[in-house]
């Protein structure tokens, strides 16, 4: 039967580039420290400016490499491991820094020479100044000798490499740096995420077993079996009512020794289910239908406990309570792909027919099943997924997957 999965609920994941704000944030406040230190260093000389101006080029293109960088990690890195993105970081600073490396040797020829001299007095007794690429020598009594230092282009290819690497290998640093610092933001931000998703799931576990317990004190609830338990009795049916009333207690019990933050085994959930649905027939005798399908492979797979509490409830409050014709509720298991399984409960008429059985959350606040997306969210992520919706043929059906994972 083809079903149109409505009113879906898919886990959300964080988007790629979500952390844009701290990433540029990051990248800013980085090179701003860079550029801070070759202002200090620019005004402690003479002609500041020339330096500033030709500074401008490295951070202007660092900016972007950086940038380049962060584009890398988060895209070839998206959902890996902290290892993974460290290494992909690790190539794209090396990437980027013989980048800016080669830029700054093959840009050296059109920057703009300084003004500033450099004057040093030689062991030799020589007086040695330096302004921008000559280099003179002023000796006494004698007329001075100046030397012109050719320009990069005038340079052995080979010695243009090398300066390239050496200047690649001071920036390799900082580029690993800048990487270290945002993907140690992002361990931060993925553990933070993991304990948020743990105190939800916590949280929405004991949800689920306050609404499981509700019912010894849900007079509405404890009034349809007492009612049913009295009209067994007073028929002489004692059997069935015996069956009830031990159905009953058993349902009790076991929902209240439940630990709201542990994981159950599905044959243990199907369990907790059949003994509820056996107070229901006995409440519907000619009106309830159940059929469960659990493949033996899948009967110790985990599941959080009481995941499937409010589904089946949704199916008898808004489905067998509210139709006067038969109706057939029917759990099925089944393993799916990528080491998956689905589990689908649905409820419609058992003889056929579109009529007649109201769609659960039309009818009710939907809390049900938004708390069970929430607790799939939470214990698995994106890995897990909760849809529901009416299906073609009549009826309503909610669809869980989630991994498969089996008790060590």
């Amino acid at each position: 039967m083809n079903v149109p999965m409505l009113m879906t609920r898919p886990p959300v994941a964080p988007a790629r580039f979500s952390d844009w704000p701290l990433a540029l944030k990051s990248i800013v406040g980085f090179w701003a420290f860079y550029a801070l230190t070759v202002i200090a260093r620019a005004f402690l000389g003479a002609d500041p400016f020339t330096v500033l101006e030709n500074k401008l080029l490295v951070i202007g293109v660092g900016i972007v490499i950086t940038l380049a960088i962060y584009v890398a990690i988060s895209t070839l890195g998206e959902g890996s491991s902290i290892r993974r993105k460290a290494a992909i970081a690790l190539v794209s600073s090396m990437i980027g820094a013989l980048t800016l490396g080669s830029i700054m040797v093959a840009a050296e020829d059109w920057m703009r020479e300084s003004k500033e001299e450099f004057r040093f007095q030689a062991r030799e007794g020589f007086t040695v100044v330096e302004r921008g690429n000559q280099i003179r020598i002023e000796r006494t009594a004698q007329e001075p000798l100046t030397l012109t230092v050719p320009r990069m282009r005038e340079i052995d290819p080979m010695k243009r490499v090398r300066m390239a690497l050496d200047i690649a290998v001071t920036w390799l640093f900082f580029f690993i740096g800048w990487s270290a610092f945002y993907i140690a933001n992002q361990a931060q931000a993925a553990a933070l995420r993991a304990q948020r998703r743990l105190a939800d799931a916590e949280s929405a576990a004991q949800a689920a077993q306050v609404r499981a317990l509700r019912y010894q004190v849900n007079p509405h609830f404890l009034f349809n079996t007492l009612n049913s338990l009295s009209s067994l009795v007073m028929t002489g049916r004692t059997d069935r009512a015996e069956n009830m009333l031990l159905a009953l207690s058993t349902f009790f019990r076991t929902s209240l020794s439940l630990d709201p933050t542990a994981d159950v085994s599905l044959a243990e959930e199907i369990d907790l289910q059949r003994l509820y649905l056996d107070i229901e027939m006995a409440r519907f005798p000619d009106r309830l239908t159940v059929e469960i399908e659990v493949p033996a492979d899948l009967q110790q797979a985990r599941l959080p406990a009481l995941i499937l509490q409010p589904i089946v409830e949704n199916a008898i409050k808004y489905g067998v309570s509210k139709s006067r014709k038969a109706v057939l509720i029917r759990i099925e298991a089944r393993k799916i792909e990528n080491n998956r399984m689905s589990l689908e409960i649905s409820n419609r008429m058992k003889h056929g027919g579109k009529d007649g059985l109201p769609a659960a959350t039309h009818e009710g606040t939907g809390l049900g099943l938004a708390n069970v997306c929430q607790r799939l969210e939470a214990r698995w992520g994106t890995r897990a997924s909760c849809r529901y919706g009416p299906m073609n043929g009549g009826g309503y059906k909610v669809s869980l997957t989630m991994p498969v994972e089996m008790h060590d």
